[in-house]
């Protein structure tokens, strides 16, 4: 691969170590990894000009549900709890199948590219009709976004007291069956990976404590990381206590779902033990603020969390429950929720945005991105703030609180995927009218 050059960008934040922001820096690229930040470099390649821009790393996201970009505003489900949501939702869901899967996700992919995200993870954990996490994979290959995929499963339908319908649950030992497969297919767990797979039972109230314990046994023998929906609003938790006799995180510890290969959904209901229990642990927690209030679940502790040395990292979560899929706009409400639990000085702009890329980075366990250093991978936002949001700013490297929304170009491991606000490695207009199209099938 051809080296190139970010030139001249304004303010570079590196969220490096020592979180150094750099003025009238410059960024080498080559082989998909930084090979110099400084200021006059020279380059083989073309350049790429930066002036009037801040750069930072790309965006990770770590908590997303792909397939749900179709059913954005369903009637029936915009104004309920969790679990009238879900009730509303599952059957359109079962209705889905693998073209359903692929452009839904290819939208939920480059919405979050447009945002500045360049990792992305997703929780799909039912399979109607033929539908595989191998479309959504070769959705990601596709668009040219890193991919962290989970094989997520409900295994107790209703007639088993759990939430879902029959029709949408699989067997336990054929679920087992194909993480195998698809860890074997897909996973590479080499640095600079564009693909890992993750095992995901959907969550407590949708699997039996024999699959909870089983998949963190296989995923361990296969050297992946685990994900769930974990304390998300009070219903959750009455769950909890009423069939398990215990709280979330207690159910999680006695079955191995903690760990720092372990990272959990919403936690909006820790309490001071448990968020102890993932500080000490290193168990990771993927905050989804907007489908938090979308869905009335609450605020998060994340100030507590940041405190205590929880691992944190942002996620959208399913368009069918934020119901937008803007990573940038996710980072904004993270730092303004703090700020409404826990007054003006509860969170920066800086650290909501670090929560946002190296933050979601080890959360992931990803090391090599989430941030701008010699030697990590090329996962690159550049954010024009010459334009109206910023205009005025006295700090424009302040971009949570006045800056732009969508992102000027976007590199991943050193490849262009956005170029001038628009997509660049798909036609963008033509996804959007299959998925409406999909969409309209489903409504009628």
């Amino acid at each position: 691969m051809a080296e190139f050059l970010i030139r001249n960008a304004d303010t570079v934040l590196t969220m490096d170590d020592a979180r150094r922001e750099l003025a009238g820096a410059d960024i080498l690229i080559r082989d998909g990894v930084i090979a110099e930040i400084g200021e006059n470099l020279a380059t083989t390649g073309p350049i790429q000009f930066a002036t009037g821009c801040v750069v930072t790393p790309g965006l990770v996201n770590t908590h997303h549900h792909l397939y749900q970009t179709l059913t954005r505003a369903v009637p029936g489900g915009q104004d309920a709890l969790l679990f009238g949501w879900l009730r509303t939702l599952y059957p359109i869901w079962s209705r889905f199948g693998p073209e359903e899967m692929f452009v839904s996700a290819q939208v939920g992919l480059a919405e979050l590219a447009l945002s500045g995200c360049t990792l992305s993870s997703d929780h799909l954990y039912l399979f109607p009709n033929g539908s595989r996490l191998d479309d959504t994979i070769a959705a990601a290959a596709g668009i040219g976004l890193r991919f962290h995929p989970t094989r997520g499963a409900m295994s107790i339908g209703e007639s088993d007291g759990g939430l879902p319908p029959d029709s949408l649950v699989e067997r336990e030992a054929g679920i087992l069956k194909d993480c195998i497969r698809v860890i074997d297919a897909h996973h590479d767990a080499g640095e600079g990976s564009m693909c890992r797979v993750g095992i995901a039972p959907c969550s407590p109230f949708s699997v039996s404590r024999d699959l909870m314990r089983e998949a963190a046994l296989l995923a361990r023998d296969k050297g992946v990381m685990l994900h769930t929906h974990l304390a998300e609003n009070d219903e959750d938790i009455a769950y909890s206590l009423e069939n398990f006799g215990c709280r979330p995180g207690q159910y999680a510890e006695d079955l191995g779902w903690t760990g720092p290969d372990v990272w959990h959904a919403h936690c909006v209901k820790l309490d001071g033990g448990e968020i102890g229990l993932f500080a000490r642990s290193k168990t990771g927690v993927a905050h989804c603020p907007c489908s938090n209030c979308r869905l009335g679940s609450g605020i998060a502790p994340v100030r507590a969390m940041r405190d205590a040395g929880v691992p944190v990292g942002l996620g959208v979560d399913g368009s069918a429950s934020n119901d937008s899929g803007n990573l940038v706009a996710e980072t904004r409400m993270a730092m303004l929720l703090q700020r409404v639990a826990r007054g003006a000085d509860a969170m920066s702009a800086r650290e909501a945005l670090e929560i946002a890329t190296r933050g979601g980075a080890d959360v992931l366990g990803r090391p090599d991105c989430g941030r701008l250093e010699v030697g990590k991978r090329a996962d690159i936002a550049v954010w024009d703030v010459s334009g109206v949001e910023s205009a005025g700013s006295w700090d424009p490297a302040a971009l949570l609180l006045a800056g732009p929304t969508r992102v000027k170009h976007l590199f991943v491991e050193g490849r262009q995927v956005v170029a001038d606000g628009q997509i660049a490695t798909l036609d963008l207009n033509a996804v959007i009218a299959r998925q409406n199209r999909l969409a309209s099938a489903l409504a009628g």
